[in-house]
This record gives structure tokens, C-alpha cells and sequence, in this order.
């Protein structure tokens, strides 16, 4: 038997493939959408990939199933667990499962259990090597079971909306455990996701576990009594991306078969004015040197290792997207990093020496200003102070007189505050502030300054900080 793990760092995402080498067949669990990996692994080890399944209808990113299937050939396997409100809108391409079902790999068996809570539809899959076994060694738990942690029930009220589903979710989740829990202390658990990822609130970063060891150590398998267990659950769960729920939607009904990521472009200097009229540019350059300059208009999110997420947060997917790059390498990561949560219109790229040209053609250029926790202190009734930090931060601290619209807020809340002195924003260090200074000049709030070391260095140099009445609008 073979296994190998593949591991997406920017959305904290793990895909699987087992394969049998007697008969050279293999199964891709929760695939990306960039399926060229998949494809030269099973190559390498002369595997053919045959099968192709996905633990649940995702919200965090673009599935790679369909896309897949599409160029392998291979037959599709999904969830028909969960109610017609969770039935794939592709399922007539593809087998259906329901819980006990099983599907061979030549001489691997994977058993799918339903495992209601992250989703109604969820489901695990039990791998056993029927050659030399007859127990499952290892499961495929997707978003069920996490090394040190297990799904959140949340996601269906919060990011999709479907009201009244947090708790019904929870106890589907307490149930589901406990069925789980019936399994040999030896089972392998190979989870779906990493640290880091929105799909739960304290994940590990080891790869893979056994449920003996999470049995012992995992919280959310240690408790026994349910409504404990519910409290806890919903507890500190951080806020989903306001993307998820346009995946939900895109996962259900069938994502588009792209033949390949997206390679954009280079685009000439005078087309950036019509790209800022029509749609949205993003400039991927680190924060400093966008703040100390950049065109009017434009957004920055730096690639880093949370370019997708910030991306999911505030781009719009119904608008064409425009990038400002140092290189065609950094556009294309980008563009790829955008694709695998469906923000697929991305017109092009412009380098960044765009700035400068639109500069020496007499345009203007703005920056944003930095301020010190000193400066800070002795300036708090000569400006509005606005904390992007998320709810369970601002929970365990705040600079006082400070109003909390998170990030992923701050551009369909900009209007809330008011212009009338300069604004400055802060998060835990600066990075996240430093995105939302130019979301903000981006929609006509010019005077913007964003706090050097955020919260941390106020934090630090011994500054006061409360956490009793808080504000949460600056109307």
C-alpha cells in the first residue's frame, strides 16, 4: 500500500492518495483544484489514478474532484448523506455513498462512515489492506477529527447562514465522536486540515496522530458529557471568511473545470486606469513599501502565507481582478492562490514600476502614516482609533477608547467611521492594520495611519488596556 500526504501551507489544507501497487490503482482524497501534483506522484511510483472522493462539500476551498476526474478519468465517489439540502448538484456524475458503503482500490477497502457536525453531509473513510488485514489501520477524517482538535459545528450559521444549526450541529458532532471513539486505539487518523486553518480553533501542526493518542489528549474527544461538550465547541471558534459560504455554494453545485491555473498576463502601464474603473487592483508588495506609496484606488495584500485568506476576506468575486507584482512568478502565485477559493477573473498584472510611471505622469500617489503607542497615547482625543483585530482578541484585551471592526469588516463598515479627525488602525503587530489602511483609502478615507507594533507593542511597553464594556460601533 501506498500513501502520501500533500499539503497546501496558505490554506493549512491536507489532500491525500493511497494507492495499491499490486494493481497499480489510487484514490486522491479531497483533492485541490491544482491537480498536477496528483498527477506526477501517482506517476512517479506507477500508480493510476482510478478513484477520486472528498469528505464533505468544502468551505474553505475550491474541491479539485471534479476537475480531476475530469482529466484522469477517474470515477468520482461522494457524500449522499445529509439531506436534499446537501446533495451535490454533479451527483449524476458520480457514485454516491452512504454510511457502511465501500469502494475498492484494488485490494485497499474504504469504508465511508457518515460523521454528521462540521456538515450534515460528512463523512470519514476507513482504509484497510485487505492483502494483510482485516481491521481499518487508518481514516481519512477530513474535517471531522484534527490532530488536537475536531471541526466546528459553527460554519453553517455564521458563514452560510442556514439559522439555528450551530447547536444541532454540536450534538451531531458529540454523537459522531462517540461512534468514532469505538475504533482500536491503534486507528491512524489523517486529518484534512493543519494549524491554521478556519476550520477549527486550536489545531495542531503535526501531520497525522492516532486516536489512542487523541483519545488521551485531544479536548474535544475527552469530554463525555454532551452539553459540556456543546458549550465548549462553540466556545472561542474564530470568524469564517466571509468566502466560505460562496464555496459552500460553488462545492455544491459543481465547480468549473478550468484545465489548468491561471497564468496572467503582463499588461501595459496605461491599461491601469481602466482596470481601477472596472474592477479591483491588488498590490502584492509588503506593507511598507505600499504605504510609502501606492496608487489611489488600489488594495494591498501582501503574498504571504495569508494571502488567501485576507484575498477571501475582501475581493469580490463578481468584479474582473487586476494584480500589481514585482515578477510574473509572484502574479502567477498569486493567481493560483486565488483560484483555489474561486476568485478566478484575474485579468492580468501589472509589474510593479507601474507606480512610478503613474507618478511621472503627474498622477498623485498616496502613502499612509505610522504612529508610535507613545504618539498614541498623547493623541487619543485628536483621532478615532479603530482595533482589526478578530472578536477573540479583542475579547481578551483592548486599548481603551478603541472601536473593533475586524478585517474582514472593515470595507462594508467604513462608513461607520467618521472622517472628521485622522483614523488610525491597529492589530496584534501590524500587518493586518496595514491591509486595512488601504482598504480604507480605497473607499475615500484618506487619513489614515496605521500603529507601529499594534497591540502587542502598546501591550509592551506597559500601556493600559480593559475588557469591560466594549464598543462595537463607531456610529
Amino acid at each position: 500500500m501506498f500513501l502520501k500526504r500533500f499539503y497546501d501551507e496558505p490554506l493549512a489544507q491536507a489532500s491525500w492518495m493511497v494507492g495499491c501497487q499490486a494493481t497499480g490503482e489510487a484514490v486522491v482524497v479531497d483533492p485541490l483544484r491544482e491537480i498536477e501534483p496528483y498527477i506526477e506522484a501517482a506517476k512517479a511510483e506507477g500508480l493510476r489514478i482510478t478513484h477520486v472522493t472528498e469528505t464533505h462539500i468544502h468551505a474553505d476551498y475550491v474541491s479539485g474532484t471534479r476537475e480531476l476526474a475530469k482529466r484522469t478519468g477517474a470515477q468520482m465517489y461522494l457524500s449522499d448523506e445529509g439531506g436534499p439540502d446537501w446533495s451535490y448538484g454533479f451527483g449524476d456524475e458520480a457514485i454516491l455513498l452512504k454510511d457502511g458503503d465501500h469502494f475498492m482500490v484494488g485490494n485497499i477497502r474504504i469504508e465511508a462512515m457518515h460523521t454528521p457536525g462540521h456538515t450534515p453531509e460528512h463523512l470519514i473513510f476507513l482504509v484497510t489492506d485487505t492483502a494483510a488485514a482485516d481491521e481499518p489501520m487508518g481514516a481519512f477524517t477530513g474535517d471531522f477529527v484534527f490532530v488536537g482538535d475536531v471541526g466546528r459545528p459553527d460554519l453553517l450559521e455564521k458563514a452560510a447562514k442556514v439559522a439555528d444549526t450551530m447547536e444541532a450541529g454540536a450534538r451531531d458532532l458529540f454523537r459522531s465522536l462517540e461512534r468514532f471513539k469505538a475504533f482500536s486505539d491503534f486507528l491512524q487518523i489523517w486529518p484534512g486540515h493543519g494549524a491554521g486553518s478556519a476550520c477549527g480553533k486550536g489545531l495542531g501542526a503535526v501531520p497525522t496522530s492516532t486516536l489512542g493518542y487523541e483519545r488521551r489528549f485531544n479536548w474535544g474527544l475527552s469530554i463525555d458529557d454532551e452539553e459540556s461538550f456543546v458549550k465548549a465547541v462553540l466556545e472561542g471558534q474564530p470568524e469564517p471568511p466571509v468566502y466560505f459560504a460562496e464555496m459552500k455554494r460553488i462545492n455544491r453545485d459543481g465547480p468549473r473545470v478550468l484545465g489548468g491555473l491561471p497564468d496572467p498576463a503582463k499588461l501595459d502601464a496605461d491599461a491601469l486606469e481602466g482596470a481601477l474603473d472596472e474592477g479591483v487592483v491588488v498590490d502584492l508588495r509588503p506593507a511598507d513599501a505600499f504605504a510609502g506609496a501606492h496608487v489611489p484606488g488600489t488594495l494591498n495584500i501582501p503574498l504571504n502565507r495569508s494571502y488567501t485568506t485576507h484575498a477571501g476576506w475582501l475581493l469580490p468575486y463578481e468584479h474582473p481582478l487586476y494584480l500589481i507584482a514585482d515578477d510574473a512568478q509572484s502574479a502567477r502565485e498569486a493567481a493560483r492562490n486565488m483560484a483555489t477559493i474561486g476568485l478566478d477573473r484575474v485579468e492580468g498584472y501589472f509589474p510593479a514600476s507601474v507606480i512610478s510611471e503613474w507618478a511621472r505622469k503627474g498622477e498623485s500617489l498616496e502613502t499612509v502614516g505610522r504612529m508610535t503607542p507613545e504618539e498614541l497615547a498623547d493623541a487619543m482625543d485628536d483621532i478615532h482609533l479603530i482595533d482589526v483585530r478578530w472578536q477573540n482578541e479583542w475579547d481578551q484585551g483592548r486599548i481603551p477608547g478603541a472601536t473593533h471592526i475586524h478585517l474582514g469588516e472593515i470595507r462594508e463598515r467604513a462608513d461607520e467611521i467618521p472622517t472628521d479627525k485622522p483614523v488610525v488602525v491597529h492589530c496584534a503587530s501590524g500587518g493586518r492594520s496595514a491591509i486595512a489602511a488601504g482598504v480604507l483609502q480605497s473607499v475615500g478615507v484618506k487619513e489614515v495611519i496605521n500603529l507601529d507594533g499594534g497591540y502587542n507593542r502598546w501591550v509592551k511597553e506597559g500601556r493600559p488596556v480593559e475588557k469591560e464594556t466594549p464598543v462595537e460601533s463607531a456610529a
